[in-house]
């Protein structure tokens, strides 16, 4: 095995990911390439027929990683494995991803307390998940005529909601609906919990108890004068 002290192989952030173009195997035609190992170890620049024997014996691809390289770079690795696991990591990753949905509420001028409520939790679930609300007042024969009786329940509904959302779109009369959009606050970061220094830690520690004094020693016996 070849060691090459004189180059050192860290994959780059900005090398280009491996994908269905990426050469494999015999798919590689240029020689002699920089050759790594599965253990990330440099088995140095080999001749490419010497590097597919490497693999073949280790029962692995050898994979094209940089090609813009001179020379280019190889890696030896289950290439298969390595498409699984890049999937599964693609999969986790979009599962985690949330695109935020405009949700929609709609309501009018007179609806009752219970109606109102029922729609306040509701709007209240989509925020919670992350989504924005859109508030429709729906208007229809006289009631156009006071559009401020529906703009007074919008109101209220942003009081309910103030807690976890922000207005996004002020109440603007469309036709006979009056529309507001209400979007989810941002969720504050929990702060670290701060570090106390060394001589806080041993100011605000107990002082040792002082030791009991001592008792005294019991007097002399006195002694007799001998006849």
């Amino acid at each position: 095995m070849v060691s090459d002290p004189s180059f050192c192989f860290a994959p780059d952030p900005g090398e280009r990911r491996i994908n269905e173009k990426t050469r494999v195997n015999r798919q590689i035609r240029i020689s002699p390439v920089r050759v790594i190992s599965p253990d990330s170890e440099q088995l140095g620049i080999l001749p490419i027929e010497r590097a597919l024997e490497i693999a073949e014996e280790l029962g692995l691809d050898l994979v094209e990683v940089a090609p813009l390289a001179r020379p280019p770079v190889c890696r030896i690795m289950d290439y298969g494995k390595f498409k699984y696991e890049e999937q599964r990591q693609a999969r986790d990753a979009r599962k985690k991803q949330h695109h935020v949905q405009l949700k929609e509420v709609k309501m009018r001028p007179a609806i009752e307390d219970h109606d109102f409520e029922f729609k306040v939790r509701h709007a209240r679930k989509f925020l919670e998940e992350g989504n924005k609300v859109k508030l429709t007042m729906m208007f229809r024969g006289r009631q156009m005529a006071h559009p401020e009786f529906g703009r007074q329940v919008l109101d209220r509904v942003f009081q309910e909601l103030q807690d976890m959302s922000k207005v996004e779109a002020h109440p603007m009369l469309e036709g006979r609906s009056m529309i507001m959009v209400l979007a989810p606050l941002a969720k504050p970061q929990a702060a670290p919990a701060p570090r106390g220094d060394k001589g806080t830690d041993e100011a605000a520690a107990p002082a040792p108890a002082a030791p009991a004094p001592a008792r005294p020693a019991p007097p002399a016996a006195s002694q007799q004068p001998s006849s």
